[in-house]
């Protein structure tokens, strides 16, 4: 009887927001756009524009866009254990706080919240180091405050938190969709000669991940025969950036 029921259920839908409370962690999420005197850094709005194109292309079993998201996975869990070390600083300077006193968390009397639409984990695992930067400036500034940290390190420490995010976009702005397929490499044509050499200066691609067998955490499934619909849209995206 069940099956004379058609079930019509919505897509599932989440609202996520990002609070921040520190104009250092807001300036990383912005980036600096490009003028005559200095290049444009891309922000986290900028990353996941990337990492979005980048996943559709290991979708499209492009095996340089699964090396990237295995090379930018590679790289948060460096960046998570470089803002563990500056905490481990901070951590070790709080401990000198007299035990008289006790200091409650420093929050922006206005902080700055703004709805997020990210469509891949990889997008979100950087939104989590940026709140996590975002919790260290916040410390740091209160340990300068009360004098338990100098302004030396102070801008240090903050400047080193903020190269450590930096990196990790940066790195995301060398990718570059190759156009090719597995099949292509597998039959050596034309498509995979010119994948070859957009990546050449990256060195050789590894084989365990041309043959498909190591892939991202995050990877999507490959679904074969999209590249001739597809190519365009990574065109625009990149475009767009």
């Amino acid at each position: 009887m069940a099956d004379n029921y058609r079930l019509n259920i919505g897509s599932l839908r989440s609202d996520v927001k990002l609070t921040l409370h520190t104009h250092h962690a807001a300036r990383i999420w912005m980036g600096r756009p490009k003028s005559d005197l200095k290049p444009g850094i891309i922000g986290l709005s900028g990353f996941c524009s990337v990492v979005n194109r980048m996943s559709r292309g290991a979708q499209q079993d492009d095996p340089y866009s699964d090396w990237w998201m295995i090379l930018l996975e590679d790289k948060i869990r460096e960046s998570k254990q470089g803002l563990k070390d500056i905490e481990a600083r901070l951590d070790t300077a709080m401990t000198t706080l007299p035990p008289a006193i006790s200091i409650s968390e420093n929050l922006s009397i206005q902080p700055i919240s703004m709805p997020l639409y990210i469509s891949n984990p990889i997008g979100f695992q950087a939104v989590y180091l940026l709140t996590g930067y975002d919790e260290i400036v916040r410390r740091i500034l209160l340990a300068q405050h009360v004098g338990l940290v100098g302004r030396r390190d102070m801008e240090a420490w903050i400047d080193e938190g903020a190269a450590v995010l930096r990196s990790l976009f940066g790195l995301a702005q060398l990718y570059k969709y190759s156009g090719a397929e597995r099949d292509d490499f597998a039959a050596n044509n034309a498509k995979a000669e010119a994948a070859r050499k957009l990546y050449e200066r990256y060195g050789e691609l590894p084989q365990d991940i041309l043959q498909g067998l190591r892939r991202s955490t995050f990877a999507p499934p490959i679904i074969r025969g999209q590249q001739q619909t597809e190519t365009d849209e990574h065109s625009e995206d990149a475009a767009e950036d």
